[in-house]
């Protein structure tokens, strides 16, 4: 049968049984993602209906948004765990963060530890309005500094849609993709989906992350993919390279 008319899969069945998600804000009240323990809980449990085995939840730390710490994302993991296991879920999570590139974190990471995905991997983002002006001497001194970049959504940075180059550009100066899976169901746009698209066809992509804030992200992932049905055996193999982070 041609590509063009095979049936597209719904998103979650693409998650396999070991899928580990690195992306995502289900810590309770800390961030623009769940806002109560209700919240988590509920996500939580949509996290395992969907076969997720394990997550990293990554608040932002944002200095001039969100002003959050290594220190009070770790308590508030602790805290959340700890009630989580009170009613039986029992899905094993880690708490990172992603780490917003300005000036303030350039100098953050040079004097304090950073909150990692898994030994020196480090998710970071940047604004939807523009790159910073010393983005690539950020992502210098961070691997000086002994990290790995993991740029969460890249297909999201509109200001390199019309520059496609730049992507090339920024995989060859040490960052490695994360791709927002909701972006292949269309959930931000056809334009960003296109932009997936292509990114996958060129290989570029390393990891994946739900980046779930709230219950419409979850009922997204029933909604099937709107990538081109070529690359849709790539995505799968992306989402397997997340077993890299099983802990």
């Amino acid at each position: 049968m041609l590509s063009f008319l095979k049936s597209k899969p719904n998103l979650k069945d693409l998650l396999s049984g070991n899928y580990v998600d690195i992306h995502s804000h289900l810590l309770p009240g800390i961030d623009d993602g769940a806002k109560t323990i209700e919240d988590t809980t509920r996500l939580v449990k949509s996290f395992e209906e969907m076969g997720v085995v394990q997550f990293i939840t990554t608040p932002h730390i944002s200095h001039y948004i969100w002003n959050n710490s290594p220190e009070s994302i770790i308590a508030k993991h602790q805290e959340t765990k700890v009630i989580l296991e009170a009613e039986n879920h029992k899905i094993p999570f880690r708490a990172a963060a992603e780490y917003f590139m300005d000036d303030w974190f350039e100098s953050h990471f040079q004097n304090e530890k950073l909150l990692t995905l898994k030994d020196n991997y480090v998710l970071v983002e940047m604004s939807y309005m523009n790159a910073p002006i010393q983005l690539y001497k950020i992502l210098f001194d961070l691997q000086v500094a002994g990290y790995i970049p993991v740029l969460a959504h890249p297909e999201r940075y509109l200001f390199y849609h019309k520059n496609f180059s730049e992507y090339s550009k920024l995989k060859k100066a040490g960052c490695l993709f994360q791709l927002n899976l909701l972006a292949s169901v269309g959930y931000y746009g056809n334009e960003i989906t296109k932009i997936t698209d292509e990114l996958l066809k060129k290989g570029m992509y390393d990891f994946v992350g739900t980046d779930v804030h709230h219950n419409n992200h979850i009922a997204s992932f029933s909604e099937k993919v709107k990538i081109d049905n070529k690359n849709i055996k790539t995505l799968k193999e992306v989402i397997s390279n997340n077993y890299f982070f099983k802990f």
